[in-house]
């Protein structure tokens, strides 16, 4: 899978690259059919002088590509939490595949019974 990473008001350190390539190893591992992701950065001073974080990564698969975003206070939280929706849109989407697959071959050894009897 190839990754594009670009950040916006966040230094990118070797420690956060490997998280992400931590955290992207586990989706790639899912969905071996990934052709890349993309993967944002964003730091954003609110008035109160807080810093949020926000990560949104947008995976390349065959049909809709996936997207999941997440903000939060700590950089590598937001980071898990964007990885984590991405996983369970992974999930879901085999799941709506499997059952598909499954309700097709159902019905085609339905009609084979019928023909048969």
């Amino acid at each position: 899978m190839k990754l594009i990473l670009s950040t916006h008001n966040v230094t990118l350190t070797k420690a956060i690259e490997e998280h992400i390539l931590c955290c992207l190893d586990k989706l790639e591992h899912i969905d071996r059919w990934a052709i890349n992701a993309r993967v944002i950065l964003e730091q954003s001073a609110s008035k109160s002088g807080d810093k949020r974080f926000k990560a949104s990564i947008r995976l390349m698969v065959p049909g809709p590509d996936l997207f999941a975003e997440d903000t939060e206070s700590d950089l590598y939280a937001a980071i898990d939490l964007v990885s984590k929706k991405m996983e369970q849109q992974i999930r879901k989407r085999q799941g709506k595949f499997k059952a598909r697959k499954q309700s097709a071959s159902a019905s085609k050894k339905q009609r084979q019974e019928k023909e048969l009897s």
